[in-house]
């Protein structure tokens, strides 16, 4: 595929900081934001050995992200569609299948979270917190990518917010627990195992936030923004972590870790706050994959063009999605289905994104910057 002309440069916030928010709000939802993964990929493995794990993960995303920003730019494959038909060709299907699916699971366990939400902070049925998400993922998505990225702005600024709020009033509240928990020490085998399958698990997100990138100025914009979305992505689970690890081993058993560590520092209001953050997390993630889904159909239907049809279709397209994933897929159990085989999803995106972005996007880079070095030279 030749180079198309490059776009007219977006703003500081648009290049560099908007495809780190976006990536950090598609990976935060779900497990993340309750600290049921953290603890089961990282704490399990002990307080260093949790941070080292992270580490890792921190580094996957930001070499994955990094490669795939500047490759999507070159490419100017702003749908994973379009992007992973260029990088594997006919095999862009085995990623499809995988993709779909796990999106069918994404939303169905983001409308059960939400739905639990509600439950817990207005006391009203699960439905009532299950609609009022679908509801604010299909009208911001309906709007359009304008909509899509003032989204991913302010929500970002309230969860960043909050977590580091959660921090201080952790550490007023039991961190003794804490530092003792850290002094203790104590790194499980197999850390590094987990940081890499955890940043696998989740460095797929990088082709659900595709959208965002078309206002990249250049390659090096999208290699700068890929490798600050790695640690931005990590730092509210560095937060949230930290103060978990002063209720070891115990809390390796909690179904919702945030609910213990909400309890123990007996705040009704940040309890409250904290269970909106999480329900703006679960928005920020469910934009972003049913965005992703949106862009990839509407590649086809509008052959890459903004035609007026697309603008009934978002909306409508969305709806359908959402009702689908959020209700129909747990009435006939396709979610326990899908989640049997989470991980081998997991396997799935290692060998058809991640190693084809690490070797034959790498080396695509690679050679349009020796050919463009070689020409400047003659």
């Amino acid at each position: 595929m030749a180079d198309a002309p490059a776009p007219a440069r977006g703003t500081f916030f648009q290049r560099f900081l908007l495809p780190s928010l976006a990536l950090k709000g598609v990976i935060i939802g779900g497990g993340y934001a309750t600290g049921r993964e953290l603890a089961e990929y990282f704490l399990s493995h002990g307080p260093v050995g949790a941070i080292l794990a992270m580490i890792v993960a921190t580094i996957v995303w930001s070499v994955v992200a990094a490669i795939t920003f500047a490759l999507a730019f070159q490419l100017r494959a702003y749908d994973y569609r379009t992007f992973m038909g260029e990088l594997l060709g006919r095999g862009a299907i085995a990623f499809e299948i995988c993709f779909l699916l796990f999106s069918v699971l994404l939303l169905a366990v983001f409308g059960a979270a939400a739905g639990e939400i509600a439950t817990s902070v207005l006391g009203t049925p699960p439905l009532v917190g299950t609609l009022a998400l679908a509801v604010c993922i299909a009208v911001i998505c309906g709007i359009g990518e304008k909509a899509v990225e003032t989204m991913f702005k302010y929500v970002s600024i309230a969860l960043y917010s909050i977590y580091a709020l959660f921090l201080v009033l952790a550490l007023s509240s039991f961190g003794e627990r804490i530092d003792a928990a850290f002094e203790a020490g104590g790194i499980s085998p197999g850390w590094a195992v987990s940081g890499v399958t955890y940043g696998i698990y989740n460095i797929v997100g990088a082709v659900m936030i595709l959208p965002v990138l078309r206002h990249l100025g250049s390659r090096r914009d999208g290699v700068i923004a890929g490798l600050i979305a790695g640690p931005m992505a990590m730092i509210p689970a560095l937060a949230f972590v930290v103060a978990m690890a002063a209720f070891l081993p115990e809390i390796l058993n909690e179904r919702l870790p945030s609910d213990l560590l909400l309890e123990r520092i007996g705040s009704p209001a940040f309890q409250v706050a904290f269970q909106l953050m999480v329900f703006g997390a679960l928005l920020e993630s469910g934009v972003g994959v049913i965005h992703a889904l949106n862009e990839r159909v509407a590649r086809v239907i509008g052959d890459g063009e903004e035609r007026p049809a697309l603008r009934w279709f978002r909306p409508v397209f969305t709806v359908v999605v959402l009702a689908g994933c959020m209700f129909v897929a747990n009435r006939i159990g396709l979610v326990d289905l899908i989640a049997s085989g989470y991980r081998l999803m997991a396997f799935f995106f290692l060998f058809t994104f991640m190693l084809p972005v690490l070797t034959f996007g790498l080396i695509r880079l690679l050679r349009t910057s020796r050919r463009r070095t070689a020409i400047e030279d003659a």
